[in-house]
């Protein structure tokens, strides 16, 4: 009997692992000098997703390349964040990200754009599953600084239903006073 219960227990679990979707950013050969010359050993970085808002991205480090793929994504999906999407396809608003050297400029698109990002960047919002994005990379393009500063970015964005809750307002006063002050803005520039 307890048996088939933990089978029960285990097997959601097991669910959400088949879902995830992993993608390689990058692999270095690293080299460690030692007395009888050097040690080859390779890291790897991988971004996990599962195209439903929830993403995360680790580093793992071996003397295979399998093995350092394997333990960057055990690390990835240890470190998983979720995002809140706007339609489950672009982010809610323009938002900015830095993380060292590393800056990034994301800002919502409307449908049809596409994912407008490079590299490291892409990756991420690939496994994220965000369909239109435009983004800009500026300082360092390390893909470690890349991808560090994209989440800083995204962990600070916020959907209409969080800041509602945070200022005790319903959602259509947040988005009614969101549309409010962007026409007063529109009205300012005029002037």
């Amino acid at each position: 009997m307890a048996r088939n219960q933990n089978q029960q227990q285990q097997a959601p679990k097991a669910r959400e692992e088949n879902e995830l979707v992993d993608k390689l950013v990058g692999i270095n050969r690293v080299a460690k000098v030692v007395k009888g010359g050097r040690r080859f050993a390779f890291s790897a970085m991988v971004v996990v997703g599962d195209q439903r808002g929830r993403v995360g991205y680790g580093t793992g480090k071996a003397r295979e390349v399998p093995e350092a793929i394997r333990k960057a994504t055990e690390a990835a999906k240890r470190n998983m964040i979720r995002v809140p999407l706007r339609e489950g396809r672009t982010l809610h608003h323009d938002t900015k990200g830095h993380f060292g050297a590393g800056k990034v400029i994301l800002r919502s698109a409307p449908a049809g754009t596409g994912i407008i990002a490079g590299g490291a960047m892409r990756a991420v919002f690939e496994t994220m599953g965000v369909q239109d994005v435009v983004s800009k990379c500026t300082g360092s393009n390390n893909p470690h600084n890349v991808i560090r500063a994209t989440l800083d970015a995204l962990v600070n964005g916020a959907s209409p239903r969080q800041v509602a809750a945070k200022r005790g307002l319903k959602v259509g006063d947040v988005v009614a006073r969101r549309d409010s002050g962007s026409a007063a803005a529109a009205v300012l520039e005029k002037e």
